[in-house]
């Protein structure tokens, strides 16, 4: 089983000696792949179902991911999630792409359709539209990142007559949530599913793919103490790879990272 850890890039983990340290401490122990998180503002006062206080830490995920690529050399890299309605898609592309490129080839993109109302309407994103955004915008990136002549003309995108580079080379999507137009969009624009619960949760959001691809990959957000029994229970339901977030676990950061090691193999 494939283990990764998820949202360093928030609070006391998130400056730069901090994000470089336990990085490198990760690499080190095996770890398979570091996620960062996203969101761009947060509602004040904190209102349901916000995840964190206002004056939260986080720090932007693409650029997080760019300190981490430049302070390791073998993590794999993920957005686990990023708030896909909320970017640009042309420049969110660019930046995919220049990641891709600064980290060798280890970037992954896991995207979201959104949940928090006040912040989208913040950035100006509309919070009714949001999942036919994330639609479109994934097409008109994989316009950029693929075609020999981009173009793309949408309800809420539309470019001609324009190219970038660099163009990915091994940029893979992967589409998160737990709605039915969550699992269509990771079906039939992604390669895989970043998913977040129990055993018991996940073998019902699971059981609700439909014609799952060859390849297709299943990471989750484990919401239980790591265990050989626990990852049994992940790995029956095709589960491959679990996602640790060191906080919501005992210890420090580092025990935690040092303790759930020897489940990696």
């Amino acid at each position: 089983m494939d283990i990764g850890v998820q949202g360093l890039n928030f609070g006391d983990t998130a400056g730069p000696d901090e994000t470089r340290r336990l990085a490198q401490l990760a690499e080190s122990l095996g770890y398979h792949s570091w996620w960062a998180s996203d969101h761009v503002v947060l509602p004040s006062p904190k209102v349901d179902p916000s995840p964190s206080e206002p004056d939260t830490v986080i720090v932007d995920p693409i650029a997080h991911l760019g300190f981490v690529a430049a302070s390791t050399s073998r993590l794999e890299l993920a957005t686990g999630i990023l708030i896909l309605p909320q970017r640009n898609p042309l420049v969110l592309a660019k930046q995919v792409a220049s990641l891709d490129l600064l980290s060798g080839g280890r970037f992954t993109l896991g995207v979201g359709a959104g949940y928090l109302e006040p912040e989208m309407t913040a950035v100006g994103a509309s919070f009714e539209d949001r999942g036919a955004r994330t639609d479109e915008y994934l097409d008109a990136m994989d316009q950029l990142w693929h075609s020999p002549s981009p173009s793309f003309d949408g309800k809420f995108v539309s470019f001609s007559g324009v190219d970038a580079h660099p163009r990915p080379s091994n940029v893979r999507v992967v589409v998160g949530g737990h709605s039915p137009a969550a699992f269509r969009r990771a079906v039939k624009r992604g390669q895989g599913w970043f998913g977040i619960g129990t055993p018991d949760d996940i073998r019902g959001h699971l059981a609700r793919f439909l014609d799952r691809p060859a390849g297709f990959r299943i990471s989750v957000s484990a919401q239980v103490p790591l265990s050989d029994s626990v990852i049994k229970e992940y790995e029956d339901l095709g589960v491959d790879e679990l996602v640790i977030y060191p906080p919501a676990f005992d210890g420090t950061v580092d025990e935690v990272l040092k303790r759930n090691a020897e489940f990696i193999g």
